[in-house]
């Protein structure tokens, strides 16, 4: 078993150390989110040789959005690089291959599962269980470094359930300290909603779908948003300080201004520049 700790900088997807995982492991098919059909373990046609995207800069424009809102939490470079020590799955045997596809998905929700880990323990309010949330850091860490044999069979679900409750009981204490009264709209159906300039401060926002939802002027400071569905949502000029368990893939999917505040743990998208 590869004897590996799993940082931060970690959880953030390097495609020089990838071979290109999730162009090929993942299925897709033709959508608003991507152009072609593609099946699980089948490489994209615009993979190139070198593992990398031949339309990587007109993602976009060429009608492969999902891609360009997909984030793997650094499994790519950890299954390419540990897990299989180097071993290119183009080089290996088709067995091997077919191994390294159905290991990356599941190292991929561990990753998930340290980024929240990780983000929890720098929320104050949670300091009671700071104890317990680190001895579940160390054991995800140790999961995600197992052998691709211990992966493959590893029934991750019930580790993310695991997970779950103490976050949210993290989430709870977090919102608790917030001022106002906060609503609670745990897994809502708000799609196309209008929510323009609405007081969502501290609100529990786990696994709602906001697809398309007008959040413009919002105020979404201290809200839980694990689990999100921000695709198409308008976040421009609301003010997500201090929200809590947003990912780069969420914010990636919605819309925004330079004037949308936002929390240290995420970057601004570079696309929301071509929507002023």
């Amino acid at each position: 078993m590869p004897d590996q700790t799993v940082g931060r900088a970690d959880l953030r997807a390097d495609c020089e150390r990838c071979f290109g995982l999730c162009c090929v492991a993942l299925p897709f098919a033709a959508s608003a989110d991507f152009a072609i059909d593609k099946q699980a373990g089948t490489p994209c046609p615009k993979l190139r040789g070198d593992h990398r995207c031949g339309i990587h800069a007109t993602l976009r424009q060429k009608g492969f959005t999902g891609c360009t809102v997909y984030d793997c939490f650094g499994a790519g470079q950890q299954v390419s690089q540990i897990t299989f020590g180097g071993q290119d799955w183009r080089a290996g045997s088709p067995e091997q291959a077919r191994l390294m596809f159905d290991v990356f998905p599941v190292v991929r929700q561990l990753h998930e599962l340290l980024w929240y880990l990780t983000e929890a323990l720098t929320l104050p309010a949670a300091r009671p269980l700071h104890a317990e949330l680190r001895r579940l850091l160390e054991e995800t860490e140790s999961l995600a470094g197992q052998g691709p044999d211990q992966l493959a069979v590893l029934d991750v679900g019930a580790h993310r359930q695991t997970v779950n409750v103490l976050l949210l009981e993290a989430s709870e204490l977090t919102r608790a300290g917030v001022r106002g009264r906060k609503k609670d709209r745990r897994g809502a159906d708000l799609i196309g909603a209008r929510l323009k300039g609405a007081d969502l401060r501290g609100a529990n926002l786990r696994g709602a779908c906001l697809i398309a939802a007008d959040l413009t002027g919002a105020d979404l400071r201290g809200a839980d948003l694990i689990g999100a569905d921000l695709r198409d949502a308008e976040l421009t000029d609301a003010d997500l300080t201090g929200a809590f368990f947003l990912t780069q893939p969420q914010l990636n999917a919605a819309r925004g201004s330079a004037g949308t505040r936002l929390p240290g743990s995420v970057s601004r998208p570079v696309h929301w520049a071509a929507q002023l």
